[in-house]
């Protein structure tokens, strides 16, 4: 899995996609909630930065894959705990959670997968969190 640095714009736009991509199936309107939000402008990323940090995870993701010929196998709660651990910031986590939810939401189906990753973020940032879904 790649490095970025803490409270980075890349990291950040990690746990929206790693939500995004979950259920494997990315669909349109999912892709529309992000950019009507702006994702990128959000995040503090440049034009177009967000489709190469879907692309950088959907890349590590498959490197892992390899052996167990499934995508997200390798991402079992202390690997997922790591990835929110990257983002520490408060008004970054409520953004965060906020585009994931959205794009989440936006197909009217929340997948188990979405679930999953939504829940370990709830789990490690709710102590300081407001209500954000």
């Amino acid at each position: 899995m790649r490095n970025y640095a803490p409270n980075s714009p890349e990291a950040a736009a990690r746990i929206v996609a790693l939500v995004l991509i979950s259920d494997g199936n990315v669909c349109r309107s999912e892709v529309d909630t992000l950019r009507h939000l702006e994702v990128e402008e959000e995040l503090g990323l440049a034009r177009g930065a967000f489709a190469r940090v879907v692309r950088d995870l959907c890349e590590d993701l498959l490197m892992g894959a390899h052996s167990t010929r499934c995508m997200t196998a390798h991402l079992d709660e202390p690997m997922l705990a790591s990835l929110m651990g990257s983002i520490t910031e408060h008004g970054l986590r409520e953004k965060v959670l906020h585009l994931a939810g959205a794009a989440a939401r936006a197909d009217h189906h929340l997948a188990d997968a979405e679930t999953r990753v939504m829940n370990v973020a709830w789990s490690r940032w709710s102590p300081e969190l407001a209500v954000v879904m």
